[in-house]
């Protein structure tokens, strides 16, 4: 495995050493008479592909004398004014074929000195940025199967090849998973940032510096600047708690695998369905699993403990609501372990996605999310933002709409039972 030395992320970072600089120059036409630029050899493209905008032939021109390495890394490129006059074109043209190199990171704008080639333009230009990288916190279960798959079916269509990287949901292998995918200057990274503790600011940024597109996937990072295609945290919870209220169910349980920001908009909305019914959770009815890693003989370990306490209590609970489906299937097992019957005695729903790929997940009830949209969505994003149809700290925001599976294990809670 590849690793980024610290002492290379200052190249990443767009510091640019001084090399060649054309920005001086008194005389721009002087351009035309070095190896830098060739006015005749851009006329006579002109003069053969008239179907192309001029930005556009100015932004090939230009790609092609980084590519050639006529234009070294470092190279501080002429003012807007210069290249107007060297393409003879308005500086409004020059404008805009300047920032579609920008947003692609092949050049790079420092603040009161100018427009530099970047560090890593001509490898760019070199690799074609043909690789997409999913960064996800699991592989085989809950929403990730069907992330994989539709990104994957997006990135071959779009002629792209792909890596998935798993992080388990730990900062430590993230990073080091993000230097990798820098250190192969990849296309773009769509990540479903890890949550305990919560994703730092700088290790997307190092992407972004990089000129590496970034979308996140679930969840945002408080800091970064990038497309998100979100899930309606709250809106979930709400449509749980929604969907046991309708069944006449009045007493609950809460299980999370961990304590996160996430966490806490699900049970949000969880809770406010059920205060409009006059219901309360109890806060000893809640689970909350260990941050980091999850050990998974000590989760097993720690809801067979919970269940048992609960169902043994005076006001144990006729519903479960968990926030992730691979924990409901564990509750589902475990509770048929322990004889209790579902729905008969205890309903149970989970969220996870629209697909169900087991035969378990058929049976357990869910708020379901289309992470086969989200994962063409991801790659389509992704190729914007390297065409520079969209920046690359793009603003861009998409909630997926999340819906109620019934499965088997919803069932209407009768007036015997309640009492």
């Amino acid at each position: 495995m590849l690793y980024v030395p610290i002492v290379d992320l200052f190249k990443i970072s767009g510091m640019i050493p001084k090399q060649k600089d054309l920005s001086n120059w008194d005389d721009p036409t002087l351009l035309f008479k070095n190896e830098t630029f060739d006015a005749a050899s851009f006329a006579a493209n002109e003069s053969t592909d008239s179907t192309q905008a001029k930005y556009e032939r100015i932004q090939e021109y230009l790609k092609t004398q980084i590519r050639e390495g006529q234009l070294p890394p470092g190279t501080a490129l002429p003012s807007e004014q210069q290249l107007a006059n060297l393409f003879e074109s308005a500086r409004s043209t020059v404008r805009q074929a300047m920032g579609m190199l920008e947003r692609e990171g092949l050049v790079s704008r420092v603040q009161g000195k100018g427009t530099f080639v970047h560090e890593n333009a001509r490898q760019r230009l070199a690799s074609g940025l043909d690789i997409l990288a999913l960064v996800i916190p699991e592989v085989l279960s809950g929403f990730y199967p069907s992330l994989q798959h539709s990104f994957e079916e997006s990135a071959r269509h779009s002629q792209n090849q792909m890596m998935v990287c798993c992080t388990r949901n730990n900062i430590d292998k993230q990073g080091n998973a993000i230097l990798q995918l820098i250190d192969n200057q990849v296309g773009g990274v769509a990540i479903v940032p890890a949550s305990t503790p919560p994703t730092p600011a700088y290790q997307i940024r190092q992407l972004q510096k990089a000129g590496i597109p970034v979308v996140f996937c679930h969840r945002p990072v408080e800091g970064i600047i990038a497309p998100l295609l979100g899930l309606p945290y709250k809106e979930i919870g709400r449509l749980a708690g929604e969907s046991l209220v309708k069944l006449g169910h009045r007493r609950f349980a809460f299980f999370a695998p961990h304590c996160t920001h996430t966490t806490d908009m699900y049970l949000d909305g969880f809770q406010k369905s059920l205060a409009e019914e006059g219901c309360e959770l109890p806060e000893d009815h809640c689970y909350f699993g260990e941050d980091g890693v999850i050990d998974m003989q000590k989760l097993d370990a720690d809801i067979v403990s919970t269940l048992k306490r609960l169902m043994e209590s005076k006001d144990r609970p006729t519903a479960i609501f968990t926030t992730f489906d691979s924990m409901a299937e564990r509750i589902y097992l475990h509770l048929n372990k322990m004889g209790i019957r579902m729905p008969e005695e205890i309903s149970l729903i989970g969220v996870g996605d629209k697909i169900r790929h087991s035969v378990l997940q058929q049976h357990i009830a869910s708020v379901t999310i289309d992470e086969t949209q989200l994962g063409h969505r991801a790659a389509e994003l992704l190729n914007k933002m390297r065409s520079g149809e969209i920046p690359i700290e793009s603003s861009e925001s998409y909630i997926i709409p999340a819906e109620v599976y019934h499965g088997t294990t919803l069932g209407a809670m009768n007036e015997v039972e309640m009492t």
